[in-house]
């Protein structure tokens, strides 16, 4: 039976985490359970499932297909880049320098969205934007007359991966360095040369890390909007954008349908944070016991 000042010192030690639950429930909770509730609701503020149904529109279908379509797009390509980019400043013996550079870099870059980026892209990949000008005056090539259009769907993804590509660097060196040297050591006294000990060792090992961080990926540009709005405006019909217009719009105004895409949005990003969280702790169990 514990004394008095036991459970003192018990009750102290959460005080810590108080404002965390409190930040939880105010800006995590109670929005979710408020969406989750205005998704079954009509205009009225009866019951209703006609807003769960209206998801089948084509028009919303279209808008989560792109939507998938871009993050799925900027998640792989940030994954396979970020990879190379993380393993070449860890295990690449590149200069002492270039590793806690590039980390900082990324760290800053991966938090770079919304209206910023989406200037420096027009800037820079726009029509008459800086690249766009010196590719044309310089080596006769027009990107746009080749097809790109930076507020299309290549372009939304190209300008995505500006934080996607640091943000893996970040998440997957620390699985990189989870590695081990004698791995490697051990495989080239077998004969293994540099693909065979990538694809038997190491690809396999990180395998669930590199998977889990994708999925990650997916999840953050899913959820995008400030980017996606600045630069594309109604152009490009995403989820996000279409669930502005129905929530905060101009002719579409109908916040209840909007709560229920939030709501199936919620279910798609959770599902990729589930299945990401699962998959990490698969490689650190790995780790840890190898």
């Amino acid at each position: 039976m514990s004394d008095p000042a036991t459970k003192a010192r018990q009750g102290l030690r959460f005080l810590g985490v108080v404002p965390f639950f409190a930040y939880a429930a105010l800006f995590l909770l109670a929005p979710t359970a408020f969406l989750v509730v205005g998704a079954f609701q009509n205009q009225e503020g009866g019951f209703t499932l006609d807003n769960l149904f209206n998801l089948a529109n084509p028009t919303i279908v279209a808008a989560y297909w792109i939507s998938i379509k871009v993050s799925a797009a900027s998640a792989i390509g940030g994954a396979v880049i970020g990879l190379l980019i993380a393993q070449a400043a860890v295990n690449g013996g590149l200069p002492g320098w270039i590793r806690p550079t590039l980390f900082t870099f990324s760290g800053v870059a991966s938090n770079f969205a919304g209206i910023p980026l989406a200037f420096a892209f027009l800037a820079t990949l726009g029509r008459t934007g800086l690249v766009t000008a010196l590719l044309k005056s310089w080596f006769g090539v027009n990107l746009y007359a080749s097809g790109f259009n930076l507020l299309g769907f290549w372009g939304l993804t190209l300008t995505y991966l500006y934080f996607q590509i640091p943000l893996m660097v970040l998440i997957i060196s620390p699985a990189l360095e989870g590695l081990r040297r004698e791995w490697r050591e051990a495989a080239a006294t077998l004969g293994a040369g540099d693909i065979e000990y990538w694809r038997r060792i190491a690809l396999p090992i990180l395998w669930p890390s590199v998977l889990g961080a994708t999925l990650l990926l997916f999840a953050n540009a899913f959820g995008a909007i400030a980017t996606a709005y600045a630069l594309t405006g109604s152009s490009l019909n995403i989820v996000t954008i279409l669930l502005y217009a129905q929530i905060r719009g101009d002719v579409l105004h109908d916040k209840n349908l909007g709560y229920a895409l939030a709501l199936g949005m919620i279910f798609i990003t959770g599902l990729s944070n589930v299945l990401y969280i699962w998959l990490r702790g698969r490689g650190e169990r790995w780790l840890r016991r190898s």
